[in-house]
């Protein structure tokens, strides 16, 4: 059966996607960037098993702080960014509430929360510590692929050709058919961004 996947935004100023995992509907549920006040999720009825994190971006972390609080719940973060966890200040200057996550991750690592395992990529780019998160043919992908657009590479930990890299290496491990369910905006798939994303003329090309 695939996955439940549902999203909720918890900041509209960044309108940033909070992602619901679950293996049924009303299943405890892996939530995935919790970026904002998580009280949306809590009216909801979302039961949060774990809290992942693709990146320390503000509309990313947010809320991870006290959604571990309310949902006695432990957080998985890239290991490159959990110092602006654990400090709170994130790239820019802005400041979220510290939380010292239970769980380091780098690529090649396996998560297991809520009856999911999921598998660690890195994809640096947008920023030098990202990772993605990939169950069952989902990926989850922070900000470093969006429908018919990328993440930014201006500021600091940002680079483009590795985040074409991380574009090419996702392709190559998880195939056209990956449903991706980006950081911001709407699912796609890896294949309709090789084929239609302006940003991603380099990988056509090559591709031939």
């Amino acid at each position: 059966m695939p996955l439940t996947v549902e999203a909720f935004v918890l900041d509209n100023r960044y309108a940033a996607n909070c992602w619901v995992v679950r293996t049924r509907p009303g299943a405890p549920a892996a939530v995935i960037d919790p970026g904002g006040d998580p009280e949306p999720l809590v009216s909801a009825g979302v039961e949060t098993a774990g809290i992942l994190v693709t990146h320390g971006d503000v509309d990313h972390i947010a809320g991870v702080a006290e959604l571990a609080e309310r949902a006695g719940a432990e957080v998985w973060m890239p290991a490159g960014e959990a110092d602006v966890l654990r400090t709170g200040v994130t790239r820019g200057g802005a400041t979220v509430r510290a939380h010292d996550p239970e769980h380091e991750v780098n690529g090649g690592d396996t998560v297991s929360v809520a009856g999911i395992e999921f598998d660690v990529v890195d994809v640096p780019g947008h920023s030098a510590g990202h990772v993605a998160y990939h169950a069952d043919g989902s990926l989850f992908s922070g900000d470093l692929v969006f429908e018919r657009s990328v993440g930014r590479v201006d500021l600091a930990g940002g680079d483009w050709e590795q985040l074409l890299g991380s574009v090419q290496a996702l392709l190559d491990r998880f195939g056209p058919d990956a449903t991706v369910y980006p950081g911001h905006g709407g699912p796609t798939t890896l294949g309709r961004e090789l084929a239609s994303n302006p940003f991603l003329h380099e990988l056509r090309s090559a591709a031939g």
